[in-house]
């Protein structure tokens, strides 16, 4: 593996770093930066560009850079900064577009959801609604409420309640932004495994050296696994980890094609 720094990789750790401590400066700033769902009235297309660079923790911050840090010198080296560098942004926009695509179809699914629920406001429908739906879980609070709606279930008071809740939940999920360099992570992820993809990895959560192609493929199936599954409370952008990928697979087929009608 390469470890020295390339100035692309550099400037791309430097500028994150930078932002990520804007961020706590200015909280607000996520507001502006994170990728909102396309038809909110906060959402811009510039954001399509600027999530990359805004992180939600200081672990979500290590584990891209570090992700950068291991995989992204060597592609510099081989590709040359310019070309890097629009690799780097288009998967990253490209991971946005796939997620807003599954965000824009799991909203339509969660409006027609709760929609329903409003015409027929019942405890059972409640707790289906927010424990079943892809983004929504069941907390104490909701769980607690939901006993209690089902004591007084055709009590105005709580029907209007459980109405106002569930609405809650819709638009919180609905105002959710997305940061991170995931995607454009993991377009460097699969770039390094079609490129290099014998190289032979170390990696601390594997216990022996693994193959670059068969670590990627692996790490695909989970995010894939993971995205359809969608597990309660789950927050991490796993289709958006998909289409870094599959925007770096098509660009690197493309790059190739062009090449090969050079000669």
């Amino acid at each position: 593996m390469q470890f020295n720094l390339t100035p692309v990789v550099r400037n791309l750790l430097i500028l994150n770093i930078a932002v990520f401590f804007l961020q706590n400066i200015f909280p607000l700033l996520e507001n502006y930066l994170g990728l909102r769902y396309v038809r909110a009235e906060t959402f811009a297309p510039y954001q399509f560009l600027t999530y990359m660079f805004a992180h939600g923790s200081v672990g979500h911050l290590f584990g891209n850079m570090f992700a950068l840090f291991m995989f992204g010198p060597l592609l510099e080296q081989s590709w040359g900064p310019k070309r890097f560098l629009i690799f780097y942004l288009l998967t990253g926009v490209g991971a946005g577009v796939l997620y807003e695509g599954i965000k824009f179809y799991e909203i339509h699914q969660l409006q027609q959801a709760f929609e329903s629920f409003v015409q027929n406001p019942v405890p059972e429908r409640f707790f289906s609604f927010v424990s079943q739906n892809p983004g929504l879980y069941v907390d104490a609070e909701d769980r607690g409420f939901s006993e209690q709606f089902a004591d007084h279930a055709t009590d105005p008071t709580y029907i209007r309640e459980s109405i106002v809740r569930a609405g809650n939940r819709f638009w919180a999920f609905a105002n959710v932004p997305m940061v991170g360099a995931s995607g454009a992570v993991f377009g460097l992820l699969m770039a390094f495994g079609l490129l290099f993809p014998n190289t032979e990895l170390f990696l601390l959560f594997i216990p022996f050296p693994i193959k670059a192609k068969y670590f990627v493929g692996l790490y695909g199936v989970y995010e894939l696994y993971a995205g359809i599954q969608r597990a309660p409370g789950d927050n991490v952008a796993h289709f958006a980890h998909l289409g870094g990928m599959l925007f770096a697979f098509i660009i690197i087929k493309y790059w190739n094609s062009q090449r090969n009608n050079l000669y």
